[in-house]
């Protein structure tokens, strides 16, 4: 029997080594996985098959479903054409404009209106107050539902709001939603609310779902207001609930053209979702006016995506800078190549300021985190501990560029989560961006590169095991 468990291992971990050298496409994280495999007796084969397989190669990608919902278009965003910005006199702006357009499919429009909203309390109160005035519809799409009082509260406005004839639709991820299968769900099934898990969790997908999420944060209300951003509907938002303290987060409230391309993210989700061959996705889009004067464009990603999406804007966004780069996240894991971008435009002088929670909900991605930091302090890049807790994935360049979304520095948003961006081209909100995060770097606890050498050795040794696994977080 020991003979037959040790052919057993040795063939599985030749399997899985010669699938990672023959699909692997970057060597740290091949290298990161050949080393689990090696480790972790059998768990590390396990885990590589449900985690590091290129799904994009598999069939899971080759479906009717996904290629339909990969190559749908909607010929009413048309017209939005007279909302077009082109960027013809601003070269910067035009690249990175194309470069979103050709990844996502979005134009950068002109004619609208964005609020930013700095914490859970000024976002739930916006969008309580929008979804009491609804009409018509409201789309609901969150990475996390979490039982508590805003979701009760959610719950006694929907079921008001359906008896006055408006249609209420829900989309939630069946990871992070884990909690809301069964009863929690059935309530909002029992008042006539349409809701959905994005790719449910069954043993006949597991191993092609698990390591896909749908991360996106998303509301549109009669088509004529949305909400999007970093914030999931958690009382973690809008009171203390643990060590952590009260989450801060980003998240934007939009109005005007850009309206219809958000929308239309949560429309391809849905018809993925429900598999309701009957709903129109044209009956819920309609032409928009102008309402404000901000350039904005949507910047929109997944593992079916072509390209890395997120990944590229945010490199392409660096790339672009002349003068300062400001970066606030909490799970600042990005990558080689988006590391190198940031090494580079430091070292050619470009002013890099790293924005960063003291204390993390992921011991594992903070540890790996730090392992980063003392050659970024070594050329220079600033980098600052708030003391509590942010949630916020914000990018802001020079004087005229912010990025604000559910797209994490990770590996995971690069690649493995479908996401949601706001790429804004406008100096006001941007001005309004950096002097919030200088008010917050004002109060932190700058980093500076002689303190973090003389860092306890347990500290070092663990950053430097966690290292490895960065990748695969």
């Amino acid at each position: 029997m020991k003979a037959l468990f040790t052919i057993l291992y040795l063939v599985l971990t030749v399997w899985a080594i010669g699938a990672v050298i023959y699909h692997g496409r970057r060597p740290s994280r091949s290298i990161s996985w050949v080393l689990a495999i090696v480790a972790l007796p059998y768990l590390g084969v396990v885990l590589y098959y449900l985690f590091g397989m290129n799904r994009r190669k598999f069939k899971f990608y080759n479906s009717k479903d996904f290629e339909r919902r990969r190559h749908y278009r909607f010929p009413g965003q048309s017209t939005l054409e007279k909302f077009r910005v082109n960027f013809d006199s601003d070269i910067r702006k035009k690249r990175l404009s194309t470069l979103i357009n050709a990844n996502a499919d979005t134009m950068a429009t002109c004619g609208n209106k964005i609020t930013v909203l700095q914490d859970g309390g000024q976002t739930f109160n916006a969008l309580f107050k929008a979804m009491e005035e609804a009409k018509h519809f409201i789309h609901m799409q969150y990475y996390i539902l979490e039982q508590g009082g805003l979701l009760d509260k959610m719950l006694e406005l929907f079921e008001r709001k359906i008896k006055e004839g408006v249609q209420v639709r829900i989309l939630y991820d069946s990871l992070g939603s884990y909690h809301l299968r069964g009863e929690p769900k059935k309530k909002f099934q029992d008042i006539g609310v349409d809701i959905h898990p994005v790719m449910p969790i069954r043993l006949n997908n597991l191993l092609f779902s698990l390591n896909f999420r749908n991360h996106r944060k998303i509301v549109v209300i009669d088509n004529k207001v949305a909400f999007t951003g970093g914030v999931n509907v958690s009382d973690k938002y809008i009171k203390w609930k643990s060590e952590l303290g009260k989450w801060k987060d980003t998240h934007l409230k939009l109005e005007g053209p850009i309206v219809n391309d958000i929308h239309l993210v949560f429309l391809k989700d849905y018809y993925f979702a429900s598999k309701n061959e009957h709903f129109q996705i044209k009956d819920y889009l309609f032409e928009q006016d102008e309402v404000g004067s901000a350039c904005a464009q949507v910047v929109v990603g997944g593992p079916d995506s072509d390209h890395p999406a997120i990944m590229q804007q945010y490199i392409s966004m660096m790339n672009q800078a002349q003068r300062s780069i400001l970066i606030a996240n909490p799970y600042f894991l990005p990558g080689e190549a988006f590391l190198q971008t940031l090494k580079i435009v430091a070292l050619e002088g470009v002013d890099v300021t790293l924005l960063i929670p003291k204390k993390s909900d992921s011991i594992a991605a903070q540890f790996a985190m730090f392992s980063q930091f003392e050659e970024l302090l070594t050329i220079g890049v600033n980098i600052y501990l708030r003391e509590d807790f942010s949630h916020s994935k914000i990018l802001v360049v020079d004087d005229d560029l912010v990025s604000i979304g559910s797209g994490n520095f990770d590996i995971r948003s690069f690649e493995l989560n479908y996401e949601a961006n706001i790429l804004i081209y406008d100096q006001q909100i941007t001005s309004e961006l950096k002097e919030e995060f200088f008010a917050v770097c004002k109060k932190a606890d700058i980093m500076t590169l002689e303190r973090f050498r003389n860092r306890p050795f347990w500290r070092k040794f663990l950053e430097g095991l966690f290292k490895f696994l960065k990748p695969l977080l």
